[in-house]
């Protein structure tokens, strides 16, 4: 039976379930990739591989997820979003089972990296607007469990329990209710156009040509070199200056709690218009900048711990704020083409970060050098902010008010 047609979405009912299933799928996806460093510390010793060889596992992951995102969303347009999101779900979970067995890092770069990271991608363009508290209040949770987890059935048994877990995303895409829409049949009815302007349309090549999108687009590529780092290296960093592991899994879960309150008091600030979205996105990445250049300074626990909970109440900010400011860049009519591209082109910084970071830890025997490196990655975004045409005017391309309280979730 065909879906009746709708003249926009409706408000209310079912669509409950579906702001359930994305806040679920957002914090299934990125809640596991910010927790992940309780695996990696275990990765590290049992393969007896270099910081630098193992940081690849999360690079890899969230480059794929990044690089194949407008994938997920061409596949969505052409089936619908319900059996592309089951697949992604159905591939992420497979690949953190088939992880499980890994006898060597190869086996974890295919499995996590390319098989988990392709699944990620489906859900994601699906998520970028609604339940940006997902990851945050999942963060919380889950690194203390998967601490847990590690203690009481080893990395192997851990694994296939975050498998069963990553499996419900499946359910999640399951709740997701196509809807028939008249502005989708008459796109439906448009002439079709060759396969080389509908790859260009997708990739929204064109906005190359625009400087202010191109210096946005450099800034994004900054910010995941430094960004990721303290997701996948904190807690290596907190076992090496000495503390236990459920204290160092207490960094990534304040980390979370302080996440959800950065993003009120952003979208609080934003709401009274106290700065442009632009000079906000810009203050905000050069204070987390300075908070990872501070991050080796906490030689005690209760500084260390100070310096994340402002890490992790600053770097909230910076993803939403991110997008927000990208619609007043290219318009609201260009936004899903525009974050495919940087979500593509910051593939590449996030392929790079870690790894890099863990050379520098390789080469230097500490992870001082790595979140200097990455706080200085992050500053250098603030700075390349400020070539982007008419900032100080801050001109804007089309009115964000409602597209930014959607993305801050206000």
């Amino acid at each position: 039976m065909e879906p009746p047609i709708l003249p926009e979405p409706p408000d209310g009912g079912w669509g409950w379930l579906v702001a359930l299933a994305v806040f679920l799928e957002s914090g299934l996806i990125f809640g596991v990739i910010r927790s992940f460093g309780v695996f990696f510390v275990e990765f590290v010793g049992h393969f007896g591989e270099l910081v630098g060889c193992v940081s690849w596992v999360t690079s890899i992951t969230i480059a794929i997820l990044l690089f194949a995102s407008p994938v997920g969303t061409a596949l969505s347009t052409q089936y619908g979003a319900r059996p592309v999101v089951m697949a992604g779900g159905f591939l992420s979970g497979l690949g953190m089972f088939l992880a499980s067995f890994a006898t060597s890092l190869t086996h974890l770069y295919l499995s996590i990296g390319l098989l988990s990271g392709s699944g990620h991608a489906c859900p994601l363009l699906q998520t970028t607007a609604v339940a940006f508290s997902g990851p945050g209040l999942s963060s919380l949770a889950f690194t203390p469990l998967f601490q847990f987890l590690v203690d009481s059935y080893g990395w192997r048994g851990g694994l296939m329990i975050v498998a069963g877990m990553t499996f419900h995303l499946v359910a999640c895409g399951a709740l997701l209710h196509p809807l028939a829409l008249a502005e989708d049949l008459a796109l439906a009815q448009a002439p079709q156009r060759s396969w080389l302007v509908k790859l260009s349309s997708l990739l929204g090549l064109a906005l190359l040509s625009s400087r202010p999108f191109l210096s946005f687009a450099v800034a994004s590529l900054l910010m995941n070199l430094g960004h990721l780092v303290p997701f996948a290296h904190l807690v290596p960093h907190a076992h090496e200056m000495g503390f236990d592991e459920y204290q160092a899994a207490s960094l990534v879960s304040v980390m979370g709690a302080t996440d959800l309150c950065g993003r009120l008091v952003a979208g609080w600030l934003d709401a009274r218009r106290v700065f442009c979205l632009l000079h906000s996105l810009t203050l905000w990445t050069l204070l987390t900048g300075v908070m990872l250049l501070l991050v080796p300074f906490g030689h005690t626990y209760p500084i260390l711990m100070g310096t994340d909970i402002c890490y992790g109440f600053l770097a909230s900010a910076v993803i939403p704020l991110k997008f927000s400011s990208l619609v007043e860049i290219v318009g609201t009519g260009r936004i899903v083409e525009a974050t495919g591209l940087v979500n593509l082109l910051e593939s590449f910084g996030a392929l790079a970060g870690p790894p890099l970071s863990g050379f520098l830890r390789d080469v230097t025997g500490s992870y001082t050098g790595s979140f200097i490196a990455s706080g200085t990655f992050l500053m250098a975004e603030g700075l390349v902010l400020f070539t982007v045409p008419n900032f100080c005017s801050c001109s804007t391309a089309s009115p964000p008010s409602q597209v930014t309280q959607r993305m801050l979730g206000i």
